[in-house]
């Protein structure tokens, strides 16, 4: 109404105007020409306000003109039938012009009408064929919906039982009455078209329905109708694409869970039958030869079983050190230590006899939680001792490289190939590089990157594979640089 009003007051205002404009000058104009004037003030009269207040501004211009331009001036009457024509022509002319208009600014309004709920459509769309988790998909439908419709509140229902629950609303929160509404009792037969300003469509995915959406808003005509189906569909199709996709995950998670109990158990399962059956056949034979075995060969045995006693512990503790590592329970204990602490904790973990080590006297001490450190070499240590021959040691050695000390573990076995460098760190994954796989190289790699530090392998002089990790160095604590100057001066 407010826009009718509008338009006839900007009618009727321009009609003045030109009015008292042509007055003065009316006896040098012909009859036509007041009426060609006060066409301007009807067109902008309809462009605001409507037909209504054209057809307002048709009948003040008829009054104006035929007052004031059609003789005899200062009455209505008319004084031939050439100026009747005038007047008729004039009003017709008007009342097209009027049509005219009108029906340019709906087509205009239904184009640019199209034209927004083609660009909803395109941005539901591409909101919806995101690959979005199912609460976020569920988030910005409802509120696409709401702005589209120009709705109080919108909201998604999904199955719940044998009932129907909130799943995600936009806008003002849902009164009692309206919650009620959305969840009706099981076998209460409903209207999709509920009262009180509440729609509702079903959600339907391959002829199944998934979900229920539901909205306040004014009341919908027909387009607004098919729009709201077009959203709806492609909707369910969204939700019913990411609750399978979901599905899917939770599949390939089960799958990954098998494959790593598989892996698992098969990497726990060969590690554990050599180790125990030398330690089986050792007891065996010390149990059946008892005295009759030679000092020597008693001590060997003995030997055997506790090296590879030594064997299964540090495989319990590899086991350990996965399962702290895959629950992200572990905690870095960093504290300065020289390097050669390190590598002494490690020989012992190990007491080999072919270990070879040059650290030069000079090293600076790392920052470090030693125990971890002390497995990371003790791992690369047992897997070079693996795959080196009997009659060659393995070397431990490390230099300064920048801020990090860098420890390298050098073997004289087969190697491994380039492409299967990165391979090797990767729990349970068997490579053809030597065969080196396991829990040993993986955890290693996980206590190494947990320090912020790097570890990889390299071709060693001479042939063999050299394992190079770094150690970050030892800062001085603040005050001991100045202390130590001031103490020298």
């Amino acid at each position: 109404m407010r826009r009718i009003l509008a338009g006839a007051l900007v009618a009727l205002g321009g009609i003045v105007a030109c009015t008292v404009v042509m007055v003065p000058l009316r006896d040098h104009l012909s009859v036509a020409t007041p009426a060609l004037v006060l066409v301007v003030p009807v067109v902008a009269g309809v462009v605001i306000g409507g037909f209504w207040s054209g057809a307002a501004a048709v009948v003040a211009g008829f009054m104006a003109y035929d007052f004031y331009f059609i003789p005899p001036y200062g009455t209505l009457a008319v004084g031939s039938a050439q100026h009747w024509v005038a007047l008729v022509v004039y009003v017709v002319v008007m009342l097209l012009i009027s049509a005219l208009v009108v029906s340019l600014q709906r087509a205009r309004a239904e184009a640019h009408r199209r034209e927004e709920d083609t660009r909803r459509i395109y941005v539901l769309s591409d909101l919806l064929i995101g690959d979005r988790h199912l609460d976020e998909l569920l988030e910005q439908l409802v509120s696409t919906v709401r702005q589209a419709f120009r709705a109080r509140w919108a909201a998604v229902l999904l199955p719940d039982g044998d009932r129907l629950s909130v799943a995600a609303t936009a806008g003002e929160p849902l009164s009692d009455e309206e919650f009620g509404r959305l969840s009706p009792s099981p076998g209460r037969p409903e209207s999709l078209r509920a009262g009180g300003g509440v729609v509702r469509v079903v959600l339907t995915a391959l002829g199944r329905p998934v979900g229920l959406l539901a909205m306040a808003s004014p009341p919908l005509d027909p387009h607004d109708w098919e729009l709201l189906h077009t959203f709806a569909n492609q909707a369910a199709l969204a939700m019913e694409r990411s609750q399978l996709r979901e599905q899917l995950l939770r599949n390939e998670l089960l799958e990954e869970i098998d494959r790593w109990r598989d892996a698992l158990m098969g990497a726990v399962s060969h590690d554990l039958r050599t180790p125990l059956a030398s330690v089986k056949t050792a007891v065996s034979t010390l149990r059946r030869s008892g005295p009759e075995l030679e000092p020597g060969d008693r001590e060997e045995l003995l030997g055997l079983i506790e090296d590879q006693s030594d064997a299964l512990d540090r495989l319990v503790a590899n086991l350990l050190d996965m399962t702290r590592i895959a629950s992200g329970a572990l905690d870095l204990r960093r504290q300065p230590c020289p390097v050669a602490d390190v590598v002494e904790g490690a020989l012992q973990l190990l007491a080999p006899a072919q270990v070879e080590t040059d650290l030069p006297v000079d090293l600076p001490p790392v920052d470090v939680d030693q125990v971890l450190m002390q497995q990371v070499l003790a791992n690369l240590l047992d897997n070079a001792l693996r795959h080196s021959p009997d009659d060659r040691s393995v070397v431990v050695s490390a230099a300064v490289e920048g801020p990090a000390v860098e420890v390298a573990v050098e073997d004289h076995g087969p190697g491994v190939a380039p492409s299967e460098r990165d391979l090797v760190f990767e729990m349970f994954n068997r490579v053809s590089g030597g065969g080196r796989a396991g829990l040993g190289l993986a955890i290693a790699k996980a206590f190494v990157e947990a320090h912020g530090q790097s570890i990889r392998v390299e071709d060693a002089r001479g042939g063999g594979a050299r394992f190079v990790f770094t150690m970050p160095v030892a800062h001085p604590p603040t005050g001991t640089v100045g202390t130590a100057q001031r103490d020298g001066t």
